[in-house]
């Protein structure tokens, strides 16, 4: 049998087509060749996607979607070799790509992106927020990462030592960026600092160059339009040969906090040993235009009649207006103005809570309610407390002071997001923590699990460093005079939140605050505060110890029992303290399932705390050495322990500050 080859023509003719399909993949897709890549949108390609990132309809690489507390990734899926030998040095290599960041709102944004060579394409085990999709609070900053990253960051965290919401920082195994500076570049004519808004919502060009031979990086940026500039943004020397393994994979990572944002590429181009692709801006596929129009159409088909009707319903429209108009009355004067991105209507308020129905209702206590909301334009749930507050004497001052308040962002503080006013009436609007109150753990039994003892013990932690940064970390210091266990708020993650600060005072370093009316809650006064009206970072700090024998004995600070007395927690612990029983103080539904060494550690600070005279307290420093085992725990002896704190508090003649004859002390002594 024997076959007939095709005729010559038709051969040529299936080649040229072969041929101007491939060459149209090559023009709209991407290139590969001699270690090369260039894509020109995204429509079509293998991209490793994972998270909420995708491919739109016109080729636009969409890293989030806009949902809060997201992550998303995109890696070119065949790992690169970025040594010439397994052995050797990396390469030279250059990166180019085309990004742009949009969010709900002209001013925030959160939280931002990277691009990544790493080992893997799976981190599932990374978290979203201000870890940016790639590292995870285990594992930041470990050698072991083997990840170079090049942040585009437009949040502040103080954690890892962010400049400000607005900048490019170069990262080697960690978050905290080893160089970066404000997002901008240098302009070739007259060498001066351009700055540029990572959330403006415009295409931005990126380039990131690594010189093998001289071990250098360099990062520039510039608008679309522009060239790339001589000058590079960032310049920094590390050698990468340390960092990366062999081989890695090159790609994108983006996250989303509390506020939703949308991360684009639009196009992206690789070299090894040569510059970057130019990309064809012209050629790049078109964002999404921002703002509504389909309104603008709506509008001019209803406006002409209108018009026409207008007569007939001028009069339901004005009776409307005066009625919405009280329903969503808000108090609002001149000196406001400059308060106006913290400050939320009430109108939204109203919205989120369904008019403060029960149903929503968080907690109540004697400085008012707190309900539970969902803001309807960015579906960000949130905490709102109401307020009385009858008297217009300080209102400036206090509201001043709550914005100055909600610009501190800690990871162990409830952030405190502005605030709305109406007559007779103060809203303060906090984001909303998923597992509640610490209270509810301790007390309501039937509603909560029991918290085990290394919950218990990295509450107490957190909540520890919370108040240091109140105290001497801050620009200010901060006063809470409010800490107590239904004040401190479990996120998602189970980790202790010190919330409201409806009490919180600020002042100065190295300033006196000046003696106010006395304000808290009963059990948690320190007695100073009781007989001068002073509060203090001491004042805090006796709280503190209070806090510390609540979750440690599962008891509030004040007791009733059945024979009407109210025995004081304190004076309970001290007991047992002399008697060298101090474990029988610890929660009994712990089960004995606990460090006894860390319990008693806690009881014995939670003693030295909350002692009467203030010079024998620690401060939030001390304090935090103590709990990270990096200081022994002062002494005090049986004579120095020897008081009834109900006594005390109930002699009129007692004098917090009269002691003087403990100076020095360390270790505290008494059996378990």
């Amino acid at each position: 049998m024997t076959y007939e080859l095709p005729h010559p023509s038709y051969m040529k003719f299936f080649f040229l087509c072969f041929l101007l399909s491939f060459s149209l993949d090559l023009a709209f897709f991407s290139t590969t060749s001699d270690n090369q890549l260039l894509y020109l949108g995204f429509t079509g390609t293998n991209l490793t996607l994972d998270g909420t990132t995708t491919v739109t309809s016109n080729g636009l690489l969409e890293l989030t979607d806009g949902s809060i507390y997201s992550k998303g990734h995109a890696f070119y899926p065949i790992p690169l070799h970025f040594r010439k030998s397994s052995n050797g040095i990396i390469q030279s290599f250059s990166v180019a790509f085309v990004f742009a960041i949009r969010s709900r709102y002209p001013i925030i944004s959160q939280h931002g992106m990277a691009f990544i060579i790493a080992p893997r394409t799976n981190f599932s085990d990374a978290l979203g927020s201000q870890y940016l999709g790639f590292m995870n609070s285990l594992d930041n900053g470990n050698l072991s990462n083997h990840i170079f990253a090049i942040e585009l960051d437009t949040i502040q965290n103080l954690e890892f030592q962010d400049i400000n919401d607005n900048h490019v920082g170069i990262n080697i195994n960690n978050l905290r960026s080893m160089q970066s500076n404000p997002a901008g570049y240098y302009d070739d004519r007259s060498s001066s600092f351009q700055n540029m808004s990572l959330k403006s919502g415009d295409a931005m060009q990126m380039w990131v160059d690594y010189n093998g031979e001289d071990k250098k990086i360099s990062v520039t940026m510039a608008s679309l339009q522009m060239g790339k500039p001589t000058r590079p943004l960032i310049s920094a020397n590390c050698d990468l040969s340390t960092v990366l393994q062999e081989p890695s994979y090159m790609g994108f990572s983006s996250s989303t906090g509390t506020v939703g944002s949308r991360h684009y590429v639009l196009g992206w181009s690789f070299s090894m040993s040569k510059t970057a692709p130019v990309i064809d801006i012209a050629k790049l596929p078109r964002l999404p235009r921002q703002g509504p129009t389909h309104q603008l159409r709506i509008l001019e088909i209803i406006l002409p009649i209108a018009s026409a009707i207008f007569v007939i319903v001028v009069g339901v429209v004005a009776i409307f207006l005066v009625r919405r108009r009280l329903k969503y009355a808000e108090l609002k004067e001149d000196w406001e103005i400059e308060f106006g991105p913290h400050r939320f209507s009430y109108k939204d308020l109203y919205h989120a809570t369904e008019g403060f129905k029960n149903k929503f209702l968080l907690g109540a206590g004697g400085f008012g309610k707190v309900y539970k909301g969902i803001l309807p334009s960015s579906r960000l749930e949130v905490a709102v407390k109401r307020v009385s507050h009858e008297s217009s004497q300080g209102i400036k001052e206090f509201v001043a002071e709550i914005i100055s308040i909600g610009r501190i962002r800690h990871r162990n503080l409830v952030p405190l997001l502005g605030y709305c006013r109406r007559k007779g009436e103060l809203l303060l609007v906090y984001d909303h923590m998923l597992n509640g109150s610490l209270d509810k753990y301790l007390y309501c039994h039937e509603q909560k699990p029991t918290l085990n003892w290394p919950q218990r013990y990295w509450i107490i932690k957190g909540i520890a460093s919370g108040l240091l940064y109140l105290h001497e970390k801050w620009e200010k210091v901060i006063i809470h005079r409010d800490i107590k266990a239904s004040n401190v708020l479990l996120d998602s993650g189970m980790n202790g939140r010190l919330g409201d600060f409806g009490l919180a005072r600020l002042y100065d370093h190295g300033t006196d605050l000046q003696t106010t009316h006395v304000v808290g809650t009963m059990g948690y006064l320190a007695p100073e505060l009781v007989s001068t009206g002073k509060a203090s970072p001491l004042t805090d700090v006796f709280a503190f110890g209070m806090f510390l024998l609540e979750i440690t004995c599962g008891q509030r600070p004040v007791n009733s029992n059945a024979h009407g007395n109210q025995p004081i927690l304190v004076d309970c612990v001290l007991e047992h303290w002399r008697k060298g029983s101090l474990t029988e103080a610890v929660d009994t539904r712990l089960q004995g399932n606990y460090n006894v060494d860390e319990a008693c550690l806690m009881l014995k600070l939670g003693l030295l705390c909350s002692h009467p005279f203030t010079n024998v307290r620690p401060n939030m420093q001390q304090i935090v050495r103590y709990l990270d085992g990096d200081l022994p725990l002062p002494e005090l002896t049986h004579t120095d322990m020897s008081f009834s704190m109900l006594s005390l508090m109930q002699d009129e003649e007692f004098d917090p500050y009269a002691l003087t004859s403990i100076g020095t002390i360390s270790g505290v002594s008494g059996g378990r």
